[in-house]
């Protein structure tokens, strides 16, 4: 199977040694294909070493003027990627890997079902899984793995798969309107997939498709096994952008409830780093605190001016 109208688009911050260690060699294994780089970093230093790599492999580089967050990054590789003639769509992280083989296969169900949002199995450095799909629970916010699907589970589900890899064509992102650009960093995936699955679309998690995720190497942290230690901004933007989340797609019963679950929700997230980060608990509890007020007065603000909308004679209805 060809790869001739496939771009590989990486949103890079400050990674380039990701990219000359994972990037390079899965470029090196889809022959033909189109291999965007967009740039966020903010030091002259590694702006300049990601561009001198770009040059020697023959990427296409878009050098952005500040970090403008993985969703804004990606359309703008996406829109690059389209102009030299992508039909086929890898979006990938610095921090994660998928060999050459992989990719075709995920390339090739999607080649079958065009409307399909493929992932593989992400797996963790260790060997150990990290994600092969999560459910996301809409009567209160909470997501677990679609192995731990409740069986009393009643529909209310919106299954969602990572953004550290995808594929999928440019009918659907076109379908879905690409990357929503307001998150800045985490739940942009999930809104993906929510709006795959709303404009008729369908998830796919590939059977047999692997790639290895070190999360956070990004932020050089790469996590090598579960449990470790997450960045202050990991739980900012995940526990802010829940909510936000909740206040872009959802009805207002379901708001309230995710704003009633926010603080429980947050120290579920935090726990995700484990115990013994609360030794020096100020940056983790500090950036879940902060999360927490922000995503709650992003909800408070839409419910607000959902109720002004709704007054008898508004004038924008």
């Amino acid at each position: 199977m060809t790869a001739a109208d496939l771009a590989v688009v990486v949103v890079s911050f400050e990674s380039s040694e990701l990219l000359r260690s994972n990037l390079a060699r899965t470029a090196s294994e889809l022959s033909g294909s189109i291999v965007v780089v967009v740039d966020n970093s903010v030091t002259a230093g590694e702006r300049d070493r990601t561009r001198r790599l770009c040059a020697e492999r023959d990427w296409v580089w878009v050098a952005s003027s500040t970090n403008t967050g993985f969703g804004r990054g990606m359309n703008s590789g996406v829109a690059a990627a389209r102009e030299r003639g992508a039909a086929w769509l890898l979006l990938l992280n610095p921090d994660a890997l998928i060999t050459g083989p992989d990719v075709l296969a995920l390339l090739e169900a999607a080649r079958l079902a065009p409307l399909t949002l493929v992932a593989p199995r992400i797996l963790r450095p260790d060997g150990s899984l990290w994600s092969e799909g999560s459910d996301l629970y809409l009567e209160d916010g909470r997501i677990r793995s679609v192995r731990r699907r409740d069986g009393a589970a009643t529909g209310r589900l919106q299954t969602w798969v990572s953004g550290a890899c995808l594929l999928l064509g440019t009918e659907l992102w076109d379908l879905v309107g690409g990357f929503a650009t307001d998150y800045f960093l985490y739940w942009e995936d999930v809104e993906l997939s929510f709006r795959v699955e709303r404009a008729g679309g369908a998830i796919l998690v590939h059977e047999t498709a692997v790639a290895v995720h070190a999360e956070g190497g990004t932020q050089g942290t790469g996590h090598t096994s579960a449990g470790a230690r997450k960045s202050g901004t990991y739980y900012y933007y995940n526990i802010r952008n829940r909510l936000l989340f909740s206040a872009r797609n959802l009805p207002d019963e379901d708001v309230r409830a995710w704003m009633g679950t926010a603080r429980s929700v947050a120290y579920e997230i935090l726990l995700q780093g484990g115990r013994r980060q609360f030794l020096l608990p100020w940056t983790p509890v500090s950036a879940a605190l902060r999360g927490t007020r922000d995503g709650l007065r992003i909800a408070r603000a839409e419910l607000a001016d959902r109720d002004v909308k709704r007054r008898p004679g508004d004038a924008r209805g």
